[in-house]
């Protein structure tokens, strides 16, 4: 365990931490996260990130894939997956305390160029890998960086791509390099990833997507579940479904009208398909989640 980092991240959300325990920090794409108590379970469409756990223990659940992220751990995604999460180990005298950064392929194509690296299998979305020692620095002179906004407009892009740099030098390279490839199998899903995601409530014929990835349709099927554990029907449902979801539970959407929004026609079988994911119909589990929020304010 990285004691100084420790001591950063709980200090700095201590102070910034808003009231769902996110202290988003003045980094673009870098967020902190504290939890003095085990959670519910969380449902999301993740980005490709990293991940360090410092204390405390998160489980993630991508398909019948579950992960237990402890202190030290790094958590890696390299896909736009659906996950199920929880915090299954915080308290107020040992918070579950995190530090997340948004990977940026950009940045991950020019570092691979200059370092020379060949493009590597995407492999699996989810990954548990302890956090390199250069990694766990890194993370914490970003923090520090956040304490001086005078020099934060000079020295935050060289530290963003240091950061980047030793996350493609260590035991996350192979997973990560293949973002920065706009052929690799990963970019090329993440396209068709990116019109799901824009257009998701529409229909989308697999040939239409498969055209956007430069791919046979046979071929996109196969790399598409492989990168994301999912086929692309089963991913577009899941991306209406958590719309659905937040729209009763911010809006007060009534659960029909979200099911015409994001794209049902069947209002029958839109809660078939939303108990089937998120385990009760769709007004008691909006009911059960204002009830746990109101219980925890």
């Amino acid at each position: 365990m990285n004691e100084p980092l420790l001591r950063a991240v709980r200090r700095y959300t201590e102070v910034h931490a808003d009231a769902s325990g996110i202290a988003r920090a003045p980094i673009a794409g870098v967020n902190l996260v504290r939890t003095t108590e085990v959670g519910e379970l969380q449902y999301g469409l993740q980005r490709p990130l990293i991940c360090l756990v410092v204390q405390g223990t998160k489980e993630v659940t991508m398909g019948a894939t579950t992960l237990a992220f402890r202190g030290g751990d790094s958590m890696l995604i390299t896909a736009d997956i659906p996950t199920t999460s929880q915090i299954t180990v915080a308290s107020r005298a040992a918070p579950y305390l995190s530090f997340a950064l948004d990977l940026d392929p950009a940045l991950i194509a020019e570092l691979t160029a200059e370092m020379q690296d060949a493009p590597a299998d995407s492999g699996a979305p989810l990954r548990l890998d302890p956090t390199d020692a250069e990694v766990a620095d890194t993370a914490l002179r970003m923090i520090r960086l956040t304490e001086r906004p005078a020099s934060l407009p000079v020295l935050q892009r060289q530290v963003v791509r240091e950061m980047h740099h030793w996350l493609l030098a260590g035991r996350h390279g192979s997973a990560i390099r293949q973002l920065g490839f706009p052929g690799s199998h990963a970019s090329r899903i993440a396209r068709a990833v990116e019109v799901i995601r824009a257009q998701f409530a529409s229909a989308l014929p697999v040939e239409q997507l498969a055209a956007v990835a430069g791919m046979s349709p046979s071929t996109f099927h196969h790399h598409f579940r492989a990168i994301t554990s999912l086929s692309p029907l089963q991913f577009q449902k899941q991306v209406r479904l958590l719309e659905a979801r937040r729209m009763m539970l911010a809006e007060g959407a009534r659960p029909s009208h979200a099911a015409y929004t994001v794209g049902y026609e069947s209002v029958s079988q839109f809660t078939r398909e939303y108990r089937r994911l998120f385990g009760l119909p769709p007004v008691r589990d909006t009911e059960e989640a204002r009830r746990r929020a109101q219980k925890s304010a």
